[in-house]
């Protein structure tokens, strides 16, 4: 969600007089319908709590009285302070990511890196991967990521990486719809992939990390190709 209107106030019930993280997490959870909360910590804004729910920051006081849901800008600078601490709490470690269930394609010398999280039918993706197709010296690590349609994605998956080349077979399709063949006595990771994504908070696609572990989400080439020059290999 992108949030830069004013805060929208959304009263609850109070949790208690005096408030620690671990209270504020069990009754924002309690209060959400057991939604899962992964973080909450004291912020530096009027005695707020920062609440981590999945991809989105809110905001509460200690008593849970009221939930902020809402970005804090910097007015003197006008930066965006809860979208700067959602990319810091949001980053992995790179270089603990899988390789050998994701499908490597180089171009040039292939210093500029990205490692992408992506569905053989989500559109997005599809754009995604055209931009990133026409940007040079780079290496892409596509991991399937098959959950927008239950059983055709893990299909086409499967077949993308049972495929004697499987960049050419993965790209051939997300750039030129050209289906990939089917191969027999082949297992795909499929569960693998899957268990990945969820370890990792990736709830769409597409879902991108780069090497220093920042995440882009969605098709937002200009944002990730700024953070792959950034982060390339000297």
């Amino acid at each position: 969600m992108h949030r830069i209107a004013a805060f929208l106030f959304v009263l609850l019930i109070a949790a208690g007089a005096h408030a620690d993280e671990a209270s504020v997490k069990r009754a924002v959870e309690a209060r959400f319908g057991g939604i899962k909360v992964e973080s909450v910590a004291k912020s530096p804004y009027f005695g707020l709590y920062e609440v981590l729910l999945g991809e989105e920051i809110i905001y509460t006081d200690e008593k849970v009285t009221y939930i902020f849901n809402g970005s804090v800008i910097d007015a003197k600078t006008r930066r965006n302070l809860t979208e700067e601490r959602l990319q810091k709490l949001s980053t992995i470690k790179f270089d603990d990511l899988p390789f050998d269930i994701a499908i490597k394609q180089v171009r040039g010398n292939g210093k500029r890196v990205v490692a992408v999280f992506s569905d053989p039918f989500c559109p997005f993706c599809r754009r995604l991967d055209q931009s990133l197709s026409k940007m040079q010296d780079t290496t892409v690590y596509t991991f399937l990521y098959p959950i927008l349609r239950k059983d055709e994605s893990a299909q086409m998956a499967t077949r993308m990486w049972c495929s004697p080349d499987r960049a050419k077979a993965y790209y051939d399709f997300m750039l030129n719809n050209k289906e990939p063949g089917t191969a027999a006595d082949c297992k795909a990771p499929v569960d693998r992939w899957l268990a990945l994504g969820q370890k990792l908070g990736v709830r769409a696609t597409p879902v991108s990390f780069v090497p220093n572990g920042q995440r882009i989400v969605g098709a937002r080439f200009e944002d990730l190709q700024k953070l792959m020059i950034e982060t390339a290999k000297p």
